[in-house]
């Protein structure tokens, strides 16, 4: 029986050696004796796995929450007085995802070998986002990791939360939108021919809208593969676009002007902010590494803008408010006046937690009558499009009973 392992080489995060041995022993042994630690070990020639590189563009196969579970339980067990490698020993064992059991393993031989934490969790990047590490540094560094553990799994945790309760609200007028177009194109495709041949033979004189439903029907119907790859063009290339850096940018700024959906968009950018800069802060993450930081949480281009402003006037020796005052029409004026204020008093900490608190509060209440916002627009949508379809499939019949 052999053994696979793929393997990083310490001090080449990016380097990956794969190895075989006859055993699990002889696999970290080697390992041991080359320096490094093991990512990945699976029975050579057990079942189907995919290439690495196809596994990495996939996935990572963890999910958030299962990594606030993980900061959560370490916390615990660090408070009550267990080592850093036996927790991450037991929680191996506890673990039920195999892609966290070979991280686990992973982190345990760094930190075996001599490495803190933070340098163990900073391997994984695809898991571990850069606040996770910031915050784990900085608890190593203060002598309180097991609090910083926590309090980087609640900042995780109500940032999921915050998401999920955003998704949540748009999964029914996604549903609805779907089921509009899939209802309009089998229309097109199959009822319309049936009427229109049904004018033809009759000689009835249809309506210009009649006309215009009726050339698109036929162009649909004579088209089939070239509009079902359109189709499937139009969504594949949609996805990518909205996922690309420019198309997410677009995304936002059209959301950003909208009615009630910029409002929503705008307290849930500044929940995340006050949230991750509070959560860095208090864990005695400097200024400026915090805002770095933050950045890469917030991501969007459009509101990483402001916490570059917000460097620049820290480095000026300007408040922390000043950037986010200036832009009212992104960060909403509220957090920029409680900041000012937790900054004059020095307990802007406290204040970014508040701010953080209220609009995650304000959001889900938000978001919870989204779709009663959101149910009257979609019925005006469906009436009007049903309404448009019935007078221009309608209005031929109607002259034709009536030349009878």
């Amino acid at each position: 029986m052999k053994f696979r392992a793929t393997v990083r080489k310490t001090g080449a995060s990016d380097q990956i050696v794969i190895i075989e041995a006859p055993s699990r022993f002889a696999v970290y042994d080697q390992v041991q004796k080359e320096g490094g630690f093991v990512v990945e070990l699976e029975e050579a020639g057990k079942g189907f796995s995919l290439p690495a590189w196809l596994s990495l563009s996939i996935g990572t196969g963890v999910k958030r929450m299962e990594i606030v579970r993980m900061a959560k339980n370490l916390s615990a067990m660090l408070n009550a007085g267990l080592s850093l490698s036996r927790a991450l020993s037991v929680i191996e064992r506890q673990s039920s995802n195999k892609h966290l059991k070979t991280v686990f393993s992973g982190l345990s031989e760094s930190i075996k070998k001599g490495s803190s934490f933070n340098e163990a969790l900073a391997a994984y990047p695809r898991i571990f986002p850069k606040i996770f590490v910031a915050m784990t540094k900085a608890g190593e560094e203060s002598g309180s990791l097991a609090n910083a553990l926590n309090t980087v799994g609640l900042q995780m945790e109500r940032s999921e939360e915050l998401i999920r309760k955003i998704r949540g609200a748009m999964i029914y007028p996604a549903i609805v939108l779907t089921a509009i177009v899939i209802v309009g194109i089998l229309m097109l495709m199959f009822v319309v021919p049936t009427l229109t041949k049904t004018f033809v033979e009759l000689h009835v004189q249809i309506p210009l809208a009649t006309r215009i439903i009726v050339a698109i029907s036929d162009f649909m119907v004579g088209n089939v593969a070239l509009v079902l790859a359109s189709i499937v063009t139009i969504v594949v290339g949609g996805t990518v676009f909205v996922r690309s850096e420019r198309g997410s940018t677009v995304v936002l700024w059209l959301a950003l002007k909208t009615p009630v959906i910029g409002e929503l968009v705008r307290e849930t950018y500044a929940a995340r902010t006050a949230r991750t800069l509070s959560s860095l802060l208090s864990s005695g993450v400097p200024v400026l590494e915090a805002l770095a930081i933050t950045k890469d949480v917030v991501y969007a281009a459009i509101f990483t803008r402001v916490i570059d402003e917000a460097v620049a006037d820290v480095k000026k020796g300007d408040p922390l408010s000043t950037a986010f005052a200036e832009h009212p029409n992104l960060y909403p004026i509220l957090m920029s006046d409680m900041l000012a204020v937790g900054e004059e008093t020095g307990n802007a900490v406290a204040m970014l937690q508040q701010i953080a608190e209220f609009y995650e509060t304000d959001v889900a209440e938000k978001t919870k009558d989204l779709s009663t916002i959101i149910e009257p627009v979609l019925m005006l949508v469906i009436g009007t499009v049903v309404g448009i379809f019935a007078v221009s499939m309608i209005a031929p019949i109607y002259s034709l009973s009536s030349a009878l």
